[in-house]
């Protein structure tokens, strides 16, 4: 029966990543202990959780970018990133503008992503500093059905060494699935602009994203995600496209590399005895 602890703790654990709680009871039956393990709604939600930070910080970033764009540039410029259903207000208070992103009850994405609530964002108007910190904070916001709470901050630097933008971000943010699960996550994570800024065309948008994230599930089961390979974001996928991030809880560690740029659902897992497994990750598998 150790051996059957540990084979589930190590495996079943890193295959649900981040969130899923595993037992092995003395009169439970190894078949009986492999199909609790395969939880499939918490892979999808332990996934969805950093996909969700992601894009909310990505969001407000694209909306102060377009006001760093025209403020500095002082050509006219817009983005196509936010869909005519969301609508931006400006409320400009002594040296600090707040933007309220509103959703309404439904707005999807043009990454197909379906959105609703309100993200707010504040920042300093003067756009000639070279570092702007933004802070985002939410209200009755869901993402694909899931209920999100919580804030971000944003320490932006408009050209880091290679020339690009660059954004240091510590978000903080839980969510409840339609299933009554949840979830959170506190992590810190840095994003550089490598292609597309300033085109106006959402498609052409490349991050490459780095950090290290900490996400508790049911139960409290506390999984630390590391980027060990930058994670390639296209905005034009719902799903990050390549990179590798390594998976830890206590002394066990496992890894999940997201492929060779493809856009789809897919990523391979590689236990702690290394033996590896293609899984398929969130609620979508194209």
């Amino acid at each position: 029966m150790k051996n059957c602890l540990k084979k589930l703790n190590f495996k079943g654990l890193f295959l649900l990543a981040i969130t899923l709680v595993v037992s092995c009871n003395k009169d439970e039956s190894p078949e009986i202990k492999e199909t609790q393990t395969f939880d499939l709604a918490q892979l999808k939600a332990s996934d969805e959780s950093e996909s969700i930070s992601e894009e909310i910080i990505n969001i407000g970033e694209d909306v102060y970018a377009t006001d760093e764009i025209l403020s500095t540039t002082k050509n006219f410029y817009t983005s196509d990133y936010l869909p005519d259903c969301a609508t931006v207000t400006t409320v400009v208070t002594g040296a600090s503008k707040l933007k309220t992103i509103d959703f309404g009850e439904g707005c999807e994405l043009p990454n197909g992503n379906l959105l609703s609530g309100i993200i707010k964002l504040s920042y300093l108007m003067d756009m000639e500093m070279d570092k702007k910190t933004l802070s985002l904070s939410l209200d009755n916001f869901t993402f694909n059905g899931v209920s999100v709470a919580g804030s971000a901050t944003v320490q932006r630097m408009r050209s880091n060494e290679n020339g690009n933008p660059q954004s240091d971000a510590l978000a903080n943010f839980t969510g409840e699935w339609p299933d009554g699960n949840s979830a959170s996550f506190t992590g810190n994570r840095t994003r550089e602009w490598i292609e597309g800024y300033g085109s106006g065309f959402w498609g052409d948008n490349v991050f490459l994203i780095t950090g290290k994230g900490t996400y508790i599930g049911k139960l409290n089961n506390v999984f630390i995600k590391e980027t060990i390979s930058p994670l390639r974001r296209e905005l034009s996928c719902r799903f990050l496209v390549s990179g590798i991030l390594e998976i830890s809880r206590n002394d066990a560690t496992a890894s999940l590399d997201f492929g060779d740029g493809s856009c789809d659902a897919k990523a391979v897992l590689t236990y702690p005895d290394g033996e590896t497994e293609e899984i398929f990750l969130r609620r979508f598998k194209n």
